[in-house]
């Protein structure tokens, strides 16, 4: 088992960054890491050069594909999470995952981690929404043994969007604003937790559709309440009004064309979502994290909390 050959693609993201941590804390080494983003690939390469990272793009590259050969498990990680146009999501949610998917039967991967999001569940109209309801049915077309997960929104070390940056934010501002009266619900999903689910499904090669949604339900301005005494941050957390808000992000998007929040999301956030709480930790054999512990887990950690990503 310690030897099998483990394929990541979206690897110098959250979820890739987070999983291969865990995997070489467990002994693993036989990784494969893939990822377009250079800076976060020699992220990867300077916490892990025993590893094989290849830094390319699944939708147009031919320099990866033989790296599929041998390989007992592929994790599908590859997504655009944000992002202001929608040619940048069907590239890298769709296109990306057609040529990974070809790839893989070319070379007779057994088992895949088919990672969704609980997005594809949501009544949300997005382009993120969209291009992930198309990449993980095009995955599961592939015909290959595989698991679905379906995680919400996530955070952890290596966050560089969503409470990664609002963290961060909030520890460089006297004063942080929050969108109307703030009562979204979330149910936010430790990585690390998400991250020990995928290697349970890798070990027993688990399958089936599963919802993996944080197991602690909180509003976005007590959510924010927890960030802020995790990061031990002195700001004032004061409610905007939701068009004022919205107009703020409208504004700073016309300055910055890949911006960390977008008006899509802020749309997302508000949006009223409850996602369905199973027995995940009792199905993978795996330890729920309380979010108050998770949260001091990636704020507080010595080795990563302080690692920023590129967007």
């Amino acid at each position: 088992m310690q030897n099998r050959k483990i394929v990541i693609t979206g690897a110098a993201g959250l979820v890739g960054q987070n999983l291969i941590a865990r995997l070489k804390a467990r002994g693993r080494t036989n990784i494969v890491a893939i990822d377009k983003h250079p800076t976060n690939c020699n992220v990867l390469r300077q916490f892990h050069p025993d590893i094989q990272v290849i830094q390319t793009d699944l939708a147009s590259g031919n320099d990866w594909q033989d790296s599929l050969a041998g390989c007992t498990a592929l994790v599908s990680g590859n997504a655009q999470i944000g992002g202001l146009f929608k040619e940048e999501y069907v590239r890298n949610n769709v296109t990306a995952s057609e040529r990974l998917m070809e790839a893989a039967k070319l070379h007779g991967v057994p088992y895949v981690v088919n990672i969704s999001s609980s997005v594809v569940n949501s009544m949300a109209v997005d382009n993120y929404t969209e291009t992930k309801k198309a990449q993980e049915k095009l995955v599961l077309e592939a015909g290959i043994k595989q698991v679905i997960l379906r995680p919400t929104l996530m955070f952890g070390w290596f966050d560089r969007k969503h409470v990664g940056w609002l963290a961060r934010l909030m520890k460089k501002i006297p004063v942080f604003p929050i969108p109307g009266n703030g009562k979204y619900l979330r149910q936010p999903l430790f990585a690390g937790d998400f991250c020990d689910v995928i290697i349970a499904s890798v070990e027993r090669e688990i399958t089936g559709a599963y919802n993996i949604t944080g197991q602690e339900r909180v509003d976005y301005i007590d959510l924010m309440t927890m960030v802020r005494n995790a990061v031990g941050a002195k700001a004032r957390i004061v409610k905007i009004p939701y068009n004022a808000f919205y107009a703020m992000l409208k504004i700073a998007g016309i300055f910055d064309k890949n911006p960390a929040f977008t008006p899509k999301q802020l749309e997302a956030l508000t949006t009223p979502d409850v996602f369905e709480v199973i027995d995940w930790p009792g199905i993978f054999g795996v330890r729920a994290t309380p979010l108050q512990e998770a949260l001091e887990i990636t704020f507080r950690d010595p080795k990563y909390s302080s690692v920023v990503l590129d967007f």
